[in-house]
């Protein structure tokens, strides 16, 4: 089954020069989408590149990092032709719903004398 990975970029990343270095690494037009939003100078943007073994996910990957991605999502199942805005932006939403985020260090004092030094919680 097919499979894309999607990345989410900065918004001052350009967004022509990941397509030429996605051409460069191998990727032929059909096998990239950059969605562009009309306000896209001033919100984070996507691309979603289909793949086809480790080999693509490495080089897609490697061209990501040096566009400033901010995440990267692995969506199997699902080919290039499938992967519209709406659909990949909602199965994003619910993939980030589900994660668990780190909370903050949390520091527990215990008491040392009275009730609260017998009993455990």
């Amino acid at each position: 089954m097919p499979t894309i990975i999607t990345g989410v970029f900065q918004k001052h990343s350009d967004y022509r020069r990941l397509e030429i270095e996605l051409e460069m690494a191998g990727f032929q037009n059909e096998d990239y989408i950059v969605y562009i939003t009309e306000d896209h100078h001033n919100l984070p943007y996507m691309t979603s590149v289909q793949i086809t073994n480790q080999a693509d996910e490495a080089k897609a990957r490697k061209v990501f990092g040096e566009n400033s991605v901010l995440k990267t999502y692995v969506i199997d199942n699902m080919s290039i032709g499938e992967a519209s805005y709406p659909i990949v932006k909602k199965y994003i939403d619910t993939k980030n719903k589900t994660e668990i985020h780190a909370s903050p260090d949390l520091k527990f004092k215990g008491a040392t004398e009275g009730m609260d030094s017998e009993v455990k919680f």
